[in-house]
């Protein structure tokens, strides 16, 4: 007898750590995603998922307004971050990056620069699709935003 191969039922979340929940998670509500909660994960339990050991570490759960799509905010206390590659240019190896389809690119830019937000390239539009463009959010997380052409 065959057995049938696992298939992904769908992608729960996307996580991202940061140094400051309140700056980053007032961002993403200026884009237009919802606070589902806050909590403070610890123990030994949590770093036999993550490797880490003993942890702890406040997350924020983030909702798109579709809510099909939600964004993990992490600020570790405990181990201390070893790396940062908030930085690193878009063609690092590993690097991550979020993307958003958002209803006017040139409003929400507008918006998002109360939070510092600066644009990396320009504002370009792919064929008759969308209108494309990629931006330093706080932190310097790299977030990519899209506005489908009708």
């Amino acid at each position: 007898m065959k057995s049938e191969k696992s298939t992904v039922l769908r992608m729960d979340n996307m996580g991202i750590v940061v140094e400051s929940l309140d700056e980053v998670v007032s961002f993403f509500i200026e884009l237009g995603l919802t606070l589902e909660g806050r909590a403070m994960i610890e123990g030994e339990w949590a770093g036999r998922v993550t490797g880490l050991g003993d942890q702890q570490v406040e997350i924020a759960m983030m909702i798109t307004p579709d809510g099909h799509s939600r964004l993990e905010l992490s600020r570790f206390i405990t181990p201390v971050v070893v790396a940062d590659h908030r930085r690193a240019p878009v063609n690092a190896l590993g690097y991550l990056r979020a993307m958003f389809t958002v209803s006017d690119l040139d409003e929400t830019l507008g918006r998002l620069q109360t939070h510092g937000t600066e644009l990396v390239g320009e504002v370009v539009q792919y064929e008759n699709s969308y209108r494309l463009c990629y931006v330093r959010g706080p932190e310097g997380l790299l977030i990519g935003l899209a506005e489908e052409l009708q």
